[in-house]
């Protein structure tokens, strides 16, 4: 496949008029069907009074940790009597089941909200692991349960959840295209934009407040920023010629884009309300895909200079590219890990494109994935995994893998294909 077409340079036109959506529910649901082994066992007994919420908060809380690939869940509702706090449970029954630790605990329905207090305990001696108590708005019961799952995930394996946060995409259905945002385990999946025409690079803003996304609507590539809690759009950047590949400085005051108004492709630097723009690469005829370190001290890009496209990294203070990647003739797509100590990125290599990472202190690369066409890996807000699009069945669906590549995870959807998603911070 062509590396322009890839990097989403494709300006062919579809022919029909903006469909502008409002929020509302897509009808997608993403599901698991593969994951890794070695897994934790884990017990969840229902909470008492969870049966008459409009959102029970275990099935949540279960269907997390077996995303994860990392737990399996063992269902201790059947048990009897059902344990809902510590002295309820049965270390013996649990055991035999295998399970190391439980979950239990109990919700009272209030005048306003939801009072939730659950314990995770270790099953063999009931020792408490986690005691806690928390209110929720019946309408966030969901995210109390993401919230929920982040603190065992933690508890347990010692590294930060992010189940709490949130994954844009776009999907295409036939002629249209929808900018969608779902909850870390597809759920809850919204429409923020419809259209006829193409939509590109969703990006999150480092506070998950914004998108920042190219939209082909007025018969050319624009960059556009989409506040999501007032719907509120603007045309950020709109130059002659191309205007793509959307990057958030890690403070949210600045984007880095590809713009081809000064002849070739070149990464530009602008103010994320828009206004005029600054280039920042001089060499090579295509520079695109930028992606800010954590620090904001530099840039990573795709760029030809070197005769394939190949990734650079670039100090915003000023100097030269240094070139980054050597392995294979095709190189591009990176994003740092948030605390910058990785860097994905998709590499063709045995003739297939493939998600890699690199560990940035010793420049070792660990190719992760083995399908034969994958694209835009993004990483989860803890770091621990990577999201990106791959091609199954002829489709272009959702992928997960873990960032030591031992957890692996096929995703489909019902309807329609998923392409470029990027994974968001965590909610506050």
């Amino acid at each position: 496949m062509n590396w322009i077409k890839r990097i989403g340079s494709n300006l062919l036109l579809a022919g029909a008029a903006l469909l502008q959506a409002a929020p509302a529910w897509a009808d997608v649901a993403i599901e698991i069907v593969g994951v890794g082994s070695q897994q934790y066992p884990i017990a969840i007994a229902p909470l008492r009074g969870e049966v008459g919420l409009t959102q029970p908060l275990t099935p949540v809380i279960s269907n997390d940790l077996n995303l994860s690939g990392l737990f399996r869940v063992i269902n201790a509702g059947d048990m009897s009597p059902t344990p809902f706090s510590p002295a309820e449970i049965n270390p013996q029954a649990l055991t035999a089941r295998g399970a190391q630790t439980v979950l239990v605990g109990q919700v009272e329905q209030g005048a306003g909200d939801v009072r939730i207090r659950f314990w995770l305990l270790e099953a063999a001696t009931r020792r408490e692991l986690i005691s806690y108590e928390m209110r929720a708005q019946p309408q966030q019961l969901r995210r109390a349960a993401h919230q929920i799952a982040d603190m065992i995930y933690e508890k347990i394996t010692g590294e930060p959840g992010a189940f709490n946060s949130r994954i844009a995409y776009v999907l295409k259905t036939g002629a249209r295209y929808e900018l969608q945002v779902a909850d870390s385990d597809g759920y809850g999946a919204q429409t923020i934009l419809g259209s006829r025409e193409p939509i590109l690079s969703p990006k999150w803003s480092p506070d998950g407040s914004a998108l920042a996304y190219v939209s082909f609507e007025q018969q050319k590539p624009m960059v556009f920023t989409h506040h999501l809690p007032t719907g509120r759009r603007k045309a950020v950047a709109a130059f002659r010629g191309n205007n793509s590949a959307p990057a958030w400085s890690p403070d949210g005051r600045m984007l880095a884009v590809a713009l081809t108004k000064d002849g070739g492709t070149q990464v530009n630097l602008i103010s994320a309300e828009g206004g005029a723009a600054r280039r920042f690469t001089l060499v090579g005829d295509i520079n695109t895909e930028p992606a800010w370190s954590p620090d904001g001290l530099t840039l990573v890009f795709t760029s030809d200079r070197g005769g394939s496209p190949q990734i650079y990294r670039q100090a915003l203070a000023g100097g030269d590219a240094e070139r980054l990647t050597f392995s294979a003739a095709y190189n591009a797509s990176a994003k740092f890990s948030p605390d910058g100590r990785l860097m994905t990125f998709v590499s063709k290599t045995n003739g297939g494109y493939h998600v890699a990472v690199m560990d940035m202190a010793t420049r070792q690369i660990m190719v992760l994935t083995d399908s034969p066409d994958d694209d835009s890996p993004s990483f989860s807000p803890n770091g621990r995994m990577i999201l990106y699009e791959t091609l199954v069945d002829r489709r272009r669906t959702l992928a997960v893998v873990s960032s030591d590549g031992r957890v692996k995870q096929r995703i489909k959807t019902v309807a329609g294909e998923v392409r470029q998603p990027a994974w968001g911070p965590l909610l506050k």
